[in-house]
């Protein structure tokens, strides 16, 4: 049998080497569930019709109110233990980041239904702007991306990050908090989408599968922390799938249309359509005999 005592000997030592907090009780970390518990009643609050039809009976007021105050009270206790990793006495800043997201979300209410709005003009196969809200795994995506970039904003810790990173584990979809995205989003399949932390996209953006609005030279690491590495899609963009547009740099001016599969390191203009050669289809057949 396997030497376990010299195992965990060998466990604690490779702990007491690591740059990072591996062991002890001086860690305080959000917890993962409740995030995503919290992230279930404000999908509630925003949409009670659709993920609350068992509960919102009677006056909405009635319905919302206490529902508030649930959401306030947690994720003001997740937002310090957030806190909490490296700082200390959290208490009055944590309550001041709550009452601020709190007062936000009618704002994120009002956003999220312009995103509905563009994703059922830009669909012919919604059926209803309904199907939209229930089922659309690019417009869950948005919605996480809308709530967790509140807090963000306010440098809460891991909390953002655990939230928008929950949305890409059920649809694929890569937002990081840090993005500022316009209204009327329209995200269309979605599947591998992924937009960096700098990007910056105007109002009534498209976006296809498979696009990357990325960073150039990743390889430079923490020494790019901060700089704007992304790119900015001014308003009316239409990004179809699979084109990958990097750098900090480079702008896609209004109402541009960029092609499928596209790879673009330069700002393109206004109005402009971007496209790639389609390659050469070669077809051999056997030669009969």
């Amino acid at each position: 049998m396997a030497d376990i005592s010299k195992i965990a000997k060998e466990m604690a030592r490779a702990y007491d080497k690591s740059e990072i907090t591996m062991h002890g009780s001086s860690l305080t970390l959000p917890d993962k569930e409740e995030i995503i518990s919290i992230l279930g009643d404000i999908k509630k609050l925003m949409f009670p019709a659709y993920f609350a039809s068992g509960e919102a009976k009677g006056d909405a007021i009635t319905f919302c109110e206490p529902l508030l105050y649930s959401i306030y009270g947690r994720i003001k206790k997740q937002i310090s233990l957030a806190l909490s990793f490296k700082e200390k006495d959290v208490g009055d800043k944590a309550n001041e980041i709550a009452e601020r997201f709190i007062s936000a979300l009618p704002g994120i209410h009002a956003l999220l239904l312009t995103d509905v709005d563009a994703s059922f003009e830009g669909d012919p196969a919604a059926q209803s702007k309904e199907e939209i809200v229930f089922s659309y795994p690019g417009f869950n995506a948005i919605f996480v991306y809308r709530v967790a970039h509140l807090l963000y904003l306010d440098k809460v810790p891991f909390v953002p990050r655990m939230m928008t990173e929950y949305a890409h584990s059920l649809t694929g979809i890569d937002i990081n908090p840090g993005a500022t995205i316009g209204e009327y989003f329209f995200i269309d399949h979605g599947t591998g989408v992924v937009i960096g932390e700098t990007t910056v996209i105007g109002k009534r953006v498209r976006v296809y599968q498979g696009v990357t609005l990325g960073a150039l030279s990743p390889r430079k690491g923490q020494s790019l922390a901060g700089v704007k590495r992304h790119p900015t899609i001014c308003d009316g963009v239409t990004i179809y799938s699979g084109a990958s547009i990097l750098g900090g740099e480079t702008v896609i001016g209004e109402g541009a249309i960029i092609g499928g599969n596209s790879f673009i390191c330069e700002s393109v203009d206004a109005n402009a359509k971007v496209s790639i050669k389609l390659p050469e289809l070669i077809i051999k057949s056997e030669k009969k005999k």
